[in-house]
């Protein structure tokens, strides 16, 4: 066993714990350091997947700037703790519908995955290209523009109805 492997399996059990305490724990802020836990952890697999690019604007942007954010909006909107709810409620039905049908969708995507996923490395021009500034921007500002620019305004969004929602407080 390789210490990659191990690593992977190390950053894979922080990633797949701290996203755990994210759904479990009913503090805000709790998740919301535990969400940092987990975008540290999943920046340490894309460096172990030699996408250092990838890894540095996880820590910067997701780690960094969006959680600040988030903590902003928690201490704004002052949220106190929240007593276990055992009411079924169709909001509750709703939710664990749409749980279930992502976990559906995403299962899909993984079956149909190719038998050997590396089959990508075997191109030299595709691998030695793999997280980089330069193919991340050309796939982000060409193929992905409206979805980057969709959860920009969904952002601004959420910033601008939390303020509205903590004005009356204020």
């Amino acid at each position: 066993m390789s210490v990659e492997v191990v690593l992977f399996w190390l950053f894979a059990a922080c990633t797949l714990l701290s996203a755990a305490v994210v759904v479990v724990v009913r503090s805000p802020l709790s998740c919301a350091i535990s969400l940092v836990g987990t975008f540290f952890s999943l920046a340490g697999i894309y460096v172990l997947l030699w996408a250092h690019t990838i890894a540095v604007l996880q820590v910067l942007v997701y780690a960094g700037a969006i959680m600040v954010l988030f903590l902003f909006v928690i201490m704004l909107l002052s949220l106190a703790e929240v007593g276990p709810g055992t009411k079924l409620s169709f909001s509750r039905l709703l939710g664990a519908g749409a749980a279930v049908a992502l976990f559906a969708a995403l299962l899909g995507s993984i079956l149909k995955l190719p038998v050997r996923p590396d089959a990508w490395a075997a191109d030299p021009a595709k691998a030695a290209a793999f997280g980089t500034l330069d193919s991340v921007g050309k796939l982000l500002y060409t193929s992905y523009l409206l979805p980057f620019e969709a959860v920009s305004v969904l952002l601004l969004v959420a910033i601008v109805g939390a303020v509205v929602v903590a004005k009356s407080r204020i």
